[in-house]
């Protein structure tokens, strides 16, 4: 993927970060989201490891190595910002006080059920937060790569790998397009420039329903 198309569903899927929302941005693509929310939207972004206000990521220079996010990587914080064990951290996702959680995936099924921590055969660290991240957050997004490094499509009719989470998925980003799923549907939102309609049909594994005006483009 290049640079510019990374760059482009990073910042879209950033747009869907509204004023005074509370958020969770997971390991990998989705941590780079926070590159491009505005510094001073007013919003709360949480880390399951136990921080609330977390900050952009900072150079090797300003690092603290007492501030890390979920994913390890140093972090700064903003004006505001709380520190607290795990309980509490938990306690905060599993009472559904997270307005959004964007979550990185292996594969999504048409229906919202999300793969996302374990291939079989290889190492995993363990679960981590998503299962109960796509669980319990009032809205759930997706961004990954619309395939795999095979070409293999990662939206599927049936997610294949052990899932995380069934019927959970609000929203998948990827770097062709954006769907919404809605009541167990896929949706055709937006579709990344320069994408033609029979190009996603043949890389998405599943069925989705095309909007009847033209599908904007990001």
């Amino acid at each position: 993927m290049s640079s510019d198309v990374k760059e482009r569903m990073l910042r879209r899927a950033a747009k869907d970060i509204q004023s005074g929302m509370t958020v969770n941005l997971g390991i990998g693509l989705p941590t780079e989201v926070l590159k491009y929310v505005p510094t001073d939207l007013p919003v709360c972004l949480h880390s399951e490891n136990g921080i609330t206000g977390v900050g952009p990521s900072g150079t090797y220079e300003e690092a603290d190595r007492n501030l890390i996010d979920a994913g390890g990587a140093y972090v700064k914080r903003v004006a505001g910002a709380a520190f607290f064990d795990s309980s509490v951290s938990f306690s905060i996702v599993r009472s559904g006080r997270l307005d959004l959680t964007m979550l990185g995936a292996f594969e999504v099924s048409a229906t919202g059920d999300l793969a996302n921590w374990i291939i079989p055969g290889k190492f995993s660290p363990g679960m981590g937060g998503a299962i109960e991240l796509a669980q319990k957050a009032r809205f759930v997004s997706v961004i990954m790569m619309h395939t795999d490094r095979k070409g293999n499509p990662k939206i599927l009719k049936e997610c294949t790998l052990p899932l995380t989470a069934k019927g959970q998925v609000n929203r998948i980003y990827t770097d062709m397009a954006i769907f919404d799923i809605r009541n167990g549907e896929l949706m055709l939102k937006e579709i990344a420039e320069g994408v033609t309609l029979p190009q996603l049909k043949d890389t998405t594994a599943a069925k989705f329903h095309t909007p009847d005006h033209p599908i904007p483009t990001f």
